[in-house]
């Protein structure tokens, strides 16, 4: 475990110098230009200069990008805690995991972690327990959720599969899968799982939606998987196979719905534990928080290229429409 440098400070007395510079390292599950990534960190950055913190007179940052493989994790925790931060902002669960097995001193602030508890992140959502604390994404019956938006945008759907990577999803695939298959029970869908560990895999498991009127996808929330979003709504555009996402950045981006939190508002809230640490409090004191805003996103431009009607109330019912 690398506990040297600035891991080896007490927390509380790293931050009792309110104009000191303070270094915020963060490190991101997703590639440098993805649009998606810069506009989180472009959130947390401004929300933090609105908190007081400015790039260059306060506040150093420094990023490292994760480009879906969990393996790169370790590397990149340990060379940005060797920059001696005085707190990380860490996204995803693996990223978080990792970050936390290199030190149990420096203050992390965890993002869009789905399971913290069983992912050993923190000990109770009210009393983290430890120097982790952070903001959850969605919690499990969001597996039923998905399928229950995606059914009542296409009632004619007989077959779903839930896409995931074992290697990077929360708990190996199964912490949405449960909610998932009961949902699937109850509309009288056929549940059809799919795991996937390479772009063949996903090229794969499309395939074999392709051409099946009444298939459906779920896309779940997956560092591998963000990485290979543009795959993935190319191949579902391709092979005309009605697919959810989670992010509305998906349907920014030619996917045709999403049901999720809102990503950018996450990072804006993290702003706001890091600027409380950064003037003193401990990230033990801080309990996690679960989101408090979920959006419904639709790409008409999508539904019409499949071929597929919205009906209004769907549509009336959605946050934001993209034509």
């Amino acid at each position: 475990m690398a506990l040297g440098g600035a891991a080896a400070r007490p927390l509380a007395a790293r931050a009792q110098q309110p104009d000191k510079m303070r270094r915020i390292g963060v490190l991101m599950g997703t590639f440098e230009n993805s649009r998606d990534g810069q506009l989180q960190v472009g959130a947390l950055r401004k929300k933090l200069q609105q908190l007081g913190w400015a790039d260059g007179r306060n506040a150093q940052f420094y990023y490292r990008w994760l480009r879906g493989e969990a393996g790169e994790a370790r590397p990149l925790a340990k060379d940005l805690i060797a920059l001696q931060p005085d707190v990380l902002v860490t996204h995803g669960t693996p990223i978080s995991v990792a970050v936390l097995q290199e030190t149990r001193l420096i203050p992390i602030v965890f993002v869009n972690v789905a399971d913290p508890v069983n992912a050993g992140l923190v000990t109770s959502f009210a009393h983290p327990g430890g120097n982790a604390t952070g903001f959850m994404n969605m919690d499990p019956s969001m597996g039923g959720k998905w399928l229950e938006v995606l059914k009542e945008f296409l009632p004619s759907i007989r077959r779903v599969a839930f896409m995931f990577n074992p290697d990077t999803a929360a708990a190996a695939g199964r912490y949405y899968l449960p909610a998932f298959e009961a949902a699937a029970a109850s509309l009288a869908v056929e549940p059809m799982v799919a795991a996937v560990h390479s772009a063949a895999e996903i090229d794969k498991v499309i395939g074999e939606l392709a051409g099946q009127p009444d298939d459906g996808l779920i896309v779940t929330p997956d560092l591998f998987l963000a990485a290979n979003r543009p795959l993935i709504i190319e191949l579902a555009a391709r092979h005309r196979v009605p697919t959810i996402y989670v992010s509305r950045l998906h349907v920014e981006t030619g996917g045709l719905i999403s049901y999720g939190t809102d990503s950018i508002g996450i990072f804006e809230r993290a702003a706001a534990y890091v600027d409380r640490i950064l003037k003193g409090e401990k990230p033990s004191d801080l309990p996690v928080q679960s989101p408090t805003k979920f959006e419904l996103v639709i790409n008409l431009k999508t539904a019409k290229a499949l071929g597929l009607t919205v009906n209004r109330d769907f549509l009336m019912r959605a946050d934001e429409v993209i034509e």
